[in-house]
């Protein structure tokens, strides 16, 4: 190592100027400079968890904007012989999973009726046979699994002269056969089978279609039964020639496909091939379809964005008016913030749920249930926005530069909104974005308990979606299942996503519970 001594007996020839001829001066930064919300973008991006969370939001909101655009249903749609219908992937079905079917154990007569149905309609019910096995006394029961679009099978329908006309002629133009010819009607007092619409073949107990089951002939298969003519224009009825085929062997007798009435005709119709003239396509519900028979797709969609625009509608009224209230306490403290923060606290001790009941009983039926709901939310949600304003006030306005800007005579609003409030905006907007979710679980809870209705022949909620899939909890559990997952994903990831902004916003707060 080099001592003090052998420093002084350096020659002067070894030392130089590092820039002799330049001039030294600072240097402009190259790096372009970054500000508030970039800065606060390069710490969310960081969050991994947040990111995923964003991400999930984002998706949840083209859902619900998107859906109700391109589904071929409306929350107005209704179908009665679809009502609790599993859910259907055209793609998946074919993979043998997610296809509408449900495994069902069903005893011999049971059985022989699915069977039947795929026999005249030329589809099966049945999509898949495990196994057979006899009980102790003797009942055979079959495990199956069954197609619940097909198990729907025939209905009887009224249509106009005009609607038959053209029934007709849509059967003739594409080849598609609809209307099937009218089984006799058995002397029962039970009668299943969509009225005893499937019930096209004989049985061995005629006064009654749950046992004997169906007569068969020698080589085990079905015997019809159809109403048939002597005379195809006989009073009261008409018949329909199909593919060739207008019934009785010899050419004397006819099937006889529709009888008439006063308002036009009743038919027999194949009502899987009748839904596809109804409506453009063959029955197949993503979701599936709830007890009203809509498709659950398609509600959860139109429920949802009209949650999303409920709560945005709501932050946005509840920042405004916290903000302004906030700020008002937060800057001019003293006797006015000793005033406003007693008013405030009278409101927050008042339950919500009370709030909203009471504006449901008295004032939804003069301005509605959304205008009321929205009041009802406004008249006390805007105060938990107003006290973090006043917290973040109290804690800038002392600062040196709100000092200084007073000094230089910059008056109580400029300080207000270009200097303290600013600062003070990332907690602001955290706590904005965390109200959104709040609003949503609210309205969820108050439709599932039945205190608001927002249910109309084209308007839903994700609560009321809840609250009619309950009863069929054990039975179709899919009916709740999927607003269930949406509510909770949304939830969850809201809180992650306040949580990313929090930290993003405020770096000394990153974990902190606000």
């Amino acid at each position: 190592m080099m001592g003090e001594r052998d420093m002084k007996n350096i020659p002067a020839e070894m030392f130089e100027f590092t820039r002799h001829d330049e001039k030294i001066h600072d240097e402009k930064i190259q790096t372009k400079a970054i500000g508030y919300f970039m800065d606060a973008w390069l710490r969310f991006r960081k969050n991994k968890s947040a990111v995923v969370a964003f991400t999930l939001i984002v998706m949840l909101v083209l859902f619900a904007v998107i859906v109700p655009f391109v589904s071929h249903y409306d929350v107005s749609f209704r179908e009665g012989y679809y009502q609790t219908m599993l859910p259907r992937s055209e793609l998946f079905s074919k993979l043998g999973f997610w296809d509408g079917g449900r495994k069902s154990v069903e005893n011999e007569e049971g059985y022989e009726y699915l069977k039947s149905i795929g026999v005249e309609t030329g589809r099966s019910v049945i999509l898949r046979e495990y196994n057979s096995y006899t009980d102790s006394v003797g009942i055979q029961y079959h495990t199956v699994r069954v197609d619940a679009y097909q198990r729907v099978g025939y209905a009887y329908i009224n249509l106009t002269e005009g609607e038959y006309e053209a029934l007709k002629a849509y059967q003739d133009e594409t080849g598609t056969q609809i209307i099937y010819p009218m089984p006799a009607t058995y002397n029962t007092d039970f009668l299943l089978g969509n009225g005893g619409a499937n019930f096209w073949y004989k049985l061995k107990n005629e006064a009654h279609t749950t046992t004997g089951g169906p007569l068969l002939d020698e080589n085990g298969d079905f015997i019809p039964n159809y109403l048939t003519s002597d005379n195809p224009e006989k009073a009261g009825y008409t018949s329909l020639k199909i593919a060739g085929d207008n019934g009785g062997a010899d050419g004397k007798t006819w099937y006889v496909y529709a009888q008439k009435n006063q308002s036009g005709y009743r038919v027999r119709v194949d009502y899987y091939e009748y839904f596809r003239y109804m409506n453009g396509q063959y029955p197949s519900f993503l979701f599936g379809t709830n007890a009203y028979g809509q498709d659950i797709l398609t509600c959860l969609a139109a429920g949802a964005r009209l949650s999303f625009l409920l709560a945005i509608s709501i932050s946005l009224i509840n920042f405004t008016i916290g903000a302004v209230y906030g700020a008002v306490e937060g800057y001019y403290g003293g006797a006015v913030d000793m005033v406003m923060e007693r008013i405030s606290d009278v409101l927050a001790d008042v339950p919500p749920i009370v709030v909203a009941t009471l504006f449901q009983l008295h004032l939804a039926e003069k301005v509605g249930v959304l205008p009321s709901l929205l009041f009802a939310f406004v008249l006390t949600g805007w105060v938990g926005m107003a006290a973090r304003v006043r917290m973040q006030f109290y804690r800038f306005k002392g600062q040196e530069y709100v000092l200084a800007a007073r000094t230089l005579g910059a008056s109580d609003r400029r300080l207000i909104f270009k200097h303290i409030f600013p600062n003070s905006l990332g907690t602001i907007i955290t706590g904005s974005v965390l109200a959104i979710p709040g609003v949503i679980f609210t309205e969820s809870m108050l439709s599932y308990l039945h205190i608001i209705n927002l249910e109309t022949s084209s308007l839903t909620s994700i609560g009321t979606l809840l609250s009619g899939g309950q009863r069929y909890l054990s039975t179709f559990p899919h009916i709740i299942l999927f607003p269930a997952l949406f509510i909770s994903i949304l939830e969850i990831s809201f809180n992650l996503f306040g949580n990313g902004l929090r930290d993003a916003f405020n770096p000394s707060l990153r974990g902190a519970d606000e």
